[in-house]
């Protein structure tokens, strides 16, 4: 026979709660046992009971059952999803519609059959687990329609076909991956499209924004809690990992997470499992992860405010988004796209840009990249007159242009080395090995030429 959880029982005759407790041992998870209604709720609360066994009689009378429906108002209160079998010595059939309607979910007389009794609880165990199933789907499907945000993915630079490139050959693979990239370069955007492109798509997508929520409550956003857990608990809740079991969980800003935080969620990424604040029943969790961060993770490591075993599981594939500054011509390409979605949002009459304005957006710095373009382009488009943007409908936050190529064009060898160099390290993040691969050298004569350079 399954397993039946774990089962409360509440009578206060004591022989029958010895005979209960001998009966079903064998076959419950763990069974406790109170002879009255007045530590109800501590129970529900500390023990989480699969099955909730209650006498309908007590001190008040021996036969009206009403402290037993007493109780059953008191226990759906506390947790709605409750199942509750009724259990009297006086029961008759007005009595038994009486319960189903209140919420019982069964009724059971005393003396009690053994193998009707155990077929109740059988029923009333699957019951439990079927409520808590279509609970967590609808949290899912929730998760599932917050993940089917269909955005446009715009770019024809090299830079960016690389990384389509990358996503094509993760579609079949369900590797955990870090983003890399400064604030504004679309990580979120491209966490989207890897959902998109996987096994996993269709299953929930869950996004854990990692910068915006308190230390204290990290817990109980990625694990959830129980009813009680702490004082604003009023109901029990599925955490983050538990709701993306099955889909993918992309925890963005993962960067911000403190080392206590990361110890405890590279515990639930290695067992598998996580149990919910206020309980110790374990949840097995099937999640993929996906990461995404603007901060140097490796000089964190080296300072030792990034756990590197945390790092290991996280980044089986890394995937490094472009700043706009090195994407070229996609800057008139987003330019052109944002234009056209504001024109219509606004209800304006605008076409495209002047060639001053395009030279203008192609020369700025971009430092709040995609971001701060699409900003630009709203504020243009609400603030222009006519049929075309032109160079003073844009403000800049920054005020650094880019310089022009030609200014960038330096034909000493030396200082062309240098500039290789420092890129490839920047690129890297300080990787001696990865940079050497970028530059096509070994790792000793990249140590050499740092040292050459004083770099």
């Amino acid at each position: 026979m399954e397993n039946l959880g774990k089962i409360l029982i509440v009578d206060d005759n004591e022989d029958v709660l010895f005979a209960l407790n001998l009966l079903l041992e064998p076959y419950a998870e763990k069974i406790k046992v109170i002879t009255g209604p007045d530590r109800l709720e501590h129970f529900i609360t500390t023990f989480h009971p699969d099955i909730i066994l209650l006498d309908m009689n007590f001190s008040r009378d021996v036969v009206s059952g009403q402290e037993g429906f007493d109780c059953l108002k008191q226990i759906l209160q506390i947790d709605p999803q409750a199942v509750v079998i009724f259990m009297t010595a006086y029961s008759d059939t007005d009595k038994a519609v009486r319960a189903i309607k209140a919420g019982a979910t069964d009724f059971i007389p005393k003396p009690w059959e053994k193998e009707k009794l155990l077929a109740t609880l059988s029923s009333g165990i699957k019951l439990r687990r079927s409520r808590r199933e279509v609970s967590l789907l609808k949290e899912q499907v929730e998760a599932l329609s917050d993940g089917n945000t269909d955005e446009r993915i715009i770019g024809e630079s090299p830079a960016m076909h690389a990384v389509f490139d990358t996503v094509d050959k993760l579609r079949d693979t369900d590797a955990n991956i870090l983003i890399l990239g400064e604030n504004g370069t679309g990580k979120d955007v491209i966490a989207r499209l890897l959902y998109r492109n996987s096994p996993r798509c269709g299953r929930p997508f869950v996004t854990i924004d990692l910068g915006s929520i308190p230390e204290q409550l990290f817990e109980s956003e990625l694990f959830g809690y129980e009813k009680g857990a702490f004082t604003d608990a009023r109901k029990a809740k599925a955490g983050r990992m538990e709701v993306a079991t099955g889909g993918t969980l992309f925890l963005d800003e993962i960067g911000n997470l403190s080392l206590p935080m990361q110890a405890k969620l590279l515990t639930a990424i290695e067992k598998r499992q996580i149990s919910r604040l206020g309980s110790t029943q374990t949840i097995p969790i099937d999640v993929r992860l996906i990461c995404a961060t603007n901060a140097d993770i490796r000089r964190m490591i080296e300072e030792e405010r990034f756990r590197q075993d945390l790092l290991y599981r996280i980044n089986t594939i890394e995937l490094h988004i472009p700043p706009l500054r090195e994407r070229g011509e996609d800057i008139l390409l987003l330019a052109d796209y944002f234009l056209q979605r504001y024109a219509r949002k606004y209800q304006k009459e605008m076409r495209g840009l002047t060639r001053e304005a395009k030279n203008k957006l192609l020369k700025y710095a971009w430092p709040g990249n995609v971001r701060e373009l699409q900003h630009t382009m709203e504020r243009a488009v609400i603030l222009g007159d006519g049929s075309l943007l032109r160079p003073e409908n844009f403000v800049f936050q920054a005020t650094t242009p880019r310089p022009r190529k030609e200014e960038q064009e330096v034909l000493n060898l030396e200082q062309l080395e240098r500039q290789a160099i420092e890129r490839a390290m920047r690129l890297s993040e300080g990787n001696v090995s990865r940079a050497a691969e970028y530059l096509g050298i070994t790792r000793f004569a990249l140590y050499r030429k740092l040292e050459k350079l004083g770099l």
